[in-house]
Order: structure tokens, then sequence, then C-alpha cells
């Protein structure tokens, strides 16, 4: 019922590891991810060593060929990853060992495992966040890319999923293109506080070898240091920053998908998704599902989830390092795998989607999206109180709801019957053109904004 006595940390200890142990004890099957990352902070490490006379050069050229073999076997998938070795690190190190010998155990010298993870997981955000910029670029490339061919092209806006004003298509994607900047920034950000280098701190109190951890960060890529030893292997801030991001990222994404639920159905038809993005049903020849889109919805929970599941696993532990750490980087993983394809599926929709202008300008006709515009109207032209130019235009809107007419199909007279000093200007502003190129402020929906807006997005963005 047990194992042999582990030979990286077994010497303590007289017996074996019980199989039940080492399945909750081993991480290999999910942290082998950081593979790539390991082998760079090993590299480094040693390198570090070897200048710092720590241990000879001669082992550590050995030790750093052995590490490219590593890992050579590792993308070439000929690497096994082994549960009795418990994770990547003894994986890698143990592999090490059969390719160089009893050398390959000067090379923890100085280090633990503790800041030896700590410096792989934040390599692997970092890497993570830096796919993840490019995926967030690539979405709203084609958001920006319809905005500026739908610059023209008129839309309910919505308040409460009710006609409120009307605005242009392009603005409307505009809006997305902003949710998912203001997302780039955060992952910019999340990437600036997260680019200091743990390595050197040890198990949690820092090594009494000479090492210099200056040149194991700058190697690595990393701005500086970490400051306190402690705090390096007990830290999962940038973790739970991450998740944050792909929470954030998530909701954004999902309420995009959920608008285009809304604006697929046949009650909407504003947009089409191709066959590439839609299902059918295996009942209803008729149907076409925008599954991609409610999949990318529902997804956002599993994001969340994982946030929580972190939030919560760190909540309670007292410094430093404690083995529920090693519960971090499963919903890391698997909340990055599912925001990366979420935003692949998104970025597919939306660059093979087709928007139906004619049905966008038709849904207009409804629940009089003008009206805005006739009070405003008032306010200049008459000098009357906004308020009171409330109360006018609702009673006015009374009246063509009755008759069954648009505001613009609204005879003068009717006008006047509320508020006898209207006059025939008054029936320039209500056609939905007028109202849509009256939005002329920064920012607004206007096509002469649009095509400002979309002109600076690329500047910005792209």
């Amino acid at each position: 019922m047990s194992s042999s006595t582990n030979k990286m940390w077994g010497g303590r200890f007289a017996g074996g590891m019980s199989a039940i142990m080492e399945r909750i004890n081993a991480s290999i099957s999910f942290d082998k991810k950081l593979a790539e990352q390991d082998i760079a902070g090993s590299t480094a490490h040693c390198r570090m060593l070897a200048k710092q006379g720590i241990i000879p050069a001669e082992d550590a050229e050995k030790i750093v060929a052995g590490l490219a073999q590593v890992l050579e076997e590792i993308r070439a998938g000929k690497f096994e990853f082994r549960t009795d070795r418990e994770d990547i690190h003894m994986n890698v190190e143990a592999r090490l060992a059969e390719i160089i010998g009893p050398g390959a155990g000067r090379l923890h010298t100085a280090r633990s495992r503790n800041d030896q993870v700590a410096t792989d997981f934040r390599l692997w955000v970092r890497d993570a966040l830096d796919r993840l910029d490019e995926d967030l670029k690539l979405l709203q490339s084609v958001l920006i890319r319809h905005a500026e061919e739908q610059a023209d092209t008129v839309m309910p806006g919505f308040t409460h999923l009710q006609n409120a004003q009307p605005v242009t298509f392009g603005h409307h994607c505009l809006a997305y293109v902003e949710m998912f900047g203001r997302d780039r920034s955060r992952a910019a950000d999340c990437r600036a506080r997260l680019n200091e280098n743990p390595l050197g701190a040890a198990a949690l109190a820092g090594t009494p070898y000479p090492i210099d951890r200056h040149m194991t960060a700058a190697a690595l890529g990393f701005d500086r240091p970490t400051e306190n030893s402690l705090d390096s292997v007990s830290d999962r801030d940038f973790a739970i920053e991450f998740l944050s991001l792909l929470s954030l990222i998530s909701m954004h994404l999902s309420r995009l998908a959920e608008e285009l639920v809304i604006w697929t159905s046949a009650q909407f038809g504003f947009v089409r998704l191709s066959d590439g993005f839609s299902t059918g049903s295996s009942i209803m020849p008729q149907k076409r599902n925008p599954d991609a889109a409610e999949l990318v919805r529902a997804k956002a929970g599993r994001v969340n989830g994982a946030l929580i599941s972190l939030l919560t696993m760190m909540k309670g532990l007292p410094l430093a390092y404690c083995k529920d750490m090693q519960e971090d980087k499963e919903p890391v993983f698997e909340a990055e795998d599912t925001v990366a394809l979420c935003l692949a599926a998104t970025t597919g929709m939306l660059d093979e989607m087709t928007v139906n202008a004619a049905r966008l300008r038709e849904s207009l006709e409804g629940g009089f999206p003008t009206a805005t515009d006739l009070a405003d109207w008032l306010v200049r032209s008459l000098g009357m109180p906004f308020r009171e130019a409330h109360h006018v235009t609702g009673a006015i809107v009374k009246i063509a709801e009755d008759k069954g007419l648009r505001l613009d199909e609204l005879p003068l007279a009717d006008f006047q019957s509320v508020h006898a000093p209207i006059h025939e200007g008054v029936l320039a502003v209500l056609t939905v053109d007028a109202s849509v190129a009256a939005r002329k402020s920064y920012g607004g929906t206007a096509p002469d904004q649009v095509r400002a807006a979309v002109a600076r997005a690329k500047e910005r963005f792209l």
C-alpha cells in the first residue's frame, strides 16, 4: 500500500508514501503546463550559481545542456510525466539526473520549490497576459471594422431593452471596443505588478548563499527581485488579479453574446451569424441556433467560479507557503483556456456576421425613439423649461400612439393642439436620421463622430 521513499525529500521519512497520499499530493497532471517556465527559471538560476562561484562551471554547463534536452523532449512529446515524481519540478530534475548524473543535484542549491513554483507561475501568467492582449486586440479590430462599415447604419438604442433613442450600429460596436480596451489596460497593469522575481526567496527566509537575484531577474525578463522573502513565496495576488481580469472579460463577452442571441432571433433579425457559428435543431428543421454565443454567455460562470475558488482558498492561509496553494493553478489554467476559447469564438462570430441594415431601420418605427428630440426642440426653439417640454412631449406622443403614427408622420395641427406656438420647424428634427445626425457631441452617435471615433480607436488600440 505504500510507494518507495521519495528521493527528493524522503531522507526524513523511514516509511513510504501511501498510494492515496501520492494521489492527493501529486500535481503533475496540471502543473506540467509550467514546463517551459520551469526550465527557463532553472537555466537562469544555474547560470547565476556558476557566475557567483556557488557551483562549479563545468557542472553548470552540463546542467544547462541537460535542461535543454529535457525541454526538447517535452516539446517533442517524448517526455514521460510521472505521478510518483509529484510535480513538474521533480519530473524535470529527475530526468536531468538521468541525463547528466549526480551533478544534477547541484541545481537546487539556494532555492526551494516554494520560490521555484512562484517564479514559474508568474512567468506563465505573464505569458498568458501577452497572449490575452493579442486576442483582445484581434477582437477589437473586428469590432472597429464593423463600426467603420456601419457608421451610418441606424438602429434602436435601448434602455431596459426598450427602444430609447436612435443610434448607429457603428456606435454600438465602439462601445464594446471601449470595454475590451479597458480590459487590455487592466492586463497591462496586472503584468506590470506581477513582473517581480521571487527566485532566491528560497523556502521562506532567503538563503545564506551569495546569490545575485538581480541577475536572475534580468535573465527572466523581470523588472526587479521581490522585496520580501515571506511574501515572495506566499503571494498569489497576481493570480487572483489575473482571474479578476478574466472574469471582467468574460462578463463583457457575455453581454455581447447576449445581444447576439437577441439580435439573431426571428423577432429581431438584426444580424445573421454564419453557418460556421450556428447549429440546427434535432427535430425542428427551420431552426438556426446561436449556440456559440450562448456558450460564451454560459462559460462566464465557470470563470467567475475560478476566481471565487482561488479567493476562498487563499483567504485563511497564514504565512508563508501552505500546501493549499497547490490548488492555485488549476482554476487559473482552466479559466485562461475558457477565456481564450470564448475570445476566439466571439471574434469568429463577429468576423463572419452580416448586418441587416434594413431590419435595423425598420425596428425604429415603434416606440417613438425621437421623442427626446421633440423635447429638446421645444427647449431650444421655444425656450421652454425641459420639465415642461417633457410633459408636452408626453402628451403629443399619446396622440401619435392613439392614431398609430410615428411622430414624424403626425400632422402639425396635432402638435399645436397640445402647445399652440409649435411651428413647422419641429418636423425637421423628428426623423431617425435627423436625430442621429444631431448627436454631434464628443463620443456621440452622429455618423461623423463615429468615423472620428473609429480613427481614434485605430490609433489607440491597433
